[in-house]
């Protein structure tokens, strides 16, 4: 019979990127993220762990770089940022140098715009009404 005790969970993306300096410097920029944590190896790869307010997600080179991720329907992944102010974050990743996909505005119950980072990631930030 299986356990239906809740355990506390999370789960926190890693995304692997060409330029991990870049990105982690596009993210600071961009959702004023703070480094919690930093591994590089001789080479200045590294592994970097951000967090935007309660949340957390990690950064890093990509172990093979020649190795393109599967891509599937457009996209292998798409982050939603939940923030309290969707349009200043917004129009401060476009400062940084995200790419606008479709502009912030309300829909389905949520204040939301979508934008493309730095490294081709593509980030949906917006917040729920009501």
């Amino acid at each position: 019979m299986p356990d239906n005790t809740i355990t506390p969970a999370s789960i926190a993306p890693w995304l692997s990127v060409n330029d991990s300096a870049k990105a982690v410097s596009f993210y600071k920029a961009a959702f004023n993220a703070i480094e919690t944590y930093r591994l590089e190896d001789p080479d200045g790869n590294a592994v970097v762990k951000l967090s935007v307010g309660a949340s957390v997600f990690w950064v890093s080179d990509a172990a093979d770089k020649s190795n393109e991720p599967e891509n599937v329907g457009g996209n292998t992944v798409r982050m939603i940022l939940t923030v309290s102010d969707p349009d200043t974050m917004f129009k401060t990743a476009l400062a940084a140098g995200a790419v606008e996909v479709f502009p912030v505005s309300e829909a389905h119950g949520w204040r939301l715009g979508r934008l493309i980072d730095v490294c081709g990631l593509h980030w949906e930030i917006g917040k729920q009404l009501g």
